[in-house]
């Protein structure tokens, strides 16, 4: 498996990588996961409504072709591309959104932040608020996009939508989730986020 971390990267310009890598690859591509961060934007899903827009100002809005409704990407959160050959790897969709969402959970257990999957809205939750979210499209048999982890960012996009399409949602960050302990060294968190991910997908 590859891994690639280019650092801080215009959405849209990952975005196109992304879309062309599944006709790019054959039956021995290595499997690839691209760690990094984006510049303010706003992504719409493929389901995405314009009314969860409410009030995106200088931030611009892309349209994008994962799956969910509209989320926030920006400084100080880390996104994990998963670029995945499904039959290869054995599993399903949902079976590589459960591999994700319990990644998620045992990274942030490891810095004592309890955090859950909700069967209603996919992402990861510290009691009941949205710490990370997830989004996928499949095609050809082969994964793109990903997850994103409210690491250590401001939150206060979030305000101008209606995260993952629910009005009123609640997000945190890992920053505040540690309030009261200390230094957070968000390098180290990617790192065990991408050796997560690396153990569960063998």
């Amino acid at each position: 498996m590859q891994i690639r971390k280019p650092g801080l990267v215009d959405y849209t310009h990952s975005w196109q990588a992304m879309r062309d890598f599944p006709d790019q690859r054959d039956a021995d591509t290595e499997d690839e996961l691209w760690l990094l961060q984006h510049p303010p934007v706003f992504t719409q899903g493929q389901a995405g409504k314009a009314e969860h827009v409410l009030l995106p100002g200088d931030i611009p809005v892309v349209q994008s072709d994962r799956g969910g409704q509209v989320t926030y990407h920006g400084p100080g959160q880390w996104v994990v591309y998963l670029l995945l050959d499904l039959r290869r790897n054995g599993l399903g969709i949902r079976d590589l959104v459960t591999l994700i969402e319990q990644s998620l959970v045992s990274v942030l257990g490891r810095l004592c932040i309890q955090a859950q999957p909700r069967a209603d809205a996919p992402g990861v939750y510290v009691d009941g608020v949205k710490i990370a979210s997830l989004g996928l499209r499949v095609r050809r048999g082969c994964t793109y996009h990903g997850l994103a982890l409210n690491v250590d960012m401001d939150l206060e996009p979030f305000s101008r939508i209606n995260p993952c399409g629910h009005q009123g949602m609640q997000v945190t960050t890992v920053r505040q989730c540690l309030a009261d302990q200390g230094g957070l060294d968000s390098e180290a968190i990617a790192e065990d986020l991408l050796q997560e991910l690396q153990a569960r997908l063998g």
